[in-house]
């Protein structure tokens, strides 16, 4: 076997691995994408409807007294919804709730069909 025949079968194994390894970084990419819509199904399964009602008006920008109108609730009702939520996610304010949620911004769709889905019972 001359140097010209070694050289292609290196050449045939590096290019072996590379595809090799593109092939585990597609696999890869899959497992995070299943990892991503199971950190949603978690994230919103922590809460309950009414939690995720209050939350998807959070977001939305809803102050408590608006929320009231909204979810027919009492203030202490929301306010006790809201420190829930506050437990749950581990954090100390809806603010930072908030921030935490929209590191996940696959999670906003799924949650506003929810609260939709909810709000509208409610009507």
């Amino acid at each position: 076997m001359d140097q010209t025949e070694k050289l292609l079968m290196g050449i045939e194994n590096i290019l072996s691995v590379a595809s090799d390894l593109v092939q585990e970084v597609d696999r890869l990419k899959r497992v995070e994408e299943e990892c991503q819509i199971l950190k949603e199904k978690l994230f919103l399964k922590q809460l309950t409807s009414s939690e995720q009602d209050v939350f998807a008006l959070a977001l939305d920008g809803f102050f408590i007294t608006e929320m009231q109108d909204i979810l027919f609730k009492e203030e202490s009702t929301i306010k006790n919804q809201r420190r829930s939520i506050l437990q749950k996610l581990n954090v100390s304010s809806m603010k930072e709730a908030i921030g935490f949620y929209k590191n996940y911004p696959d999670f906003s769709s799924e949650l506003h069909e929810l609260s939709s889905r909810n709000l509208s019972k409610t009507r």
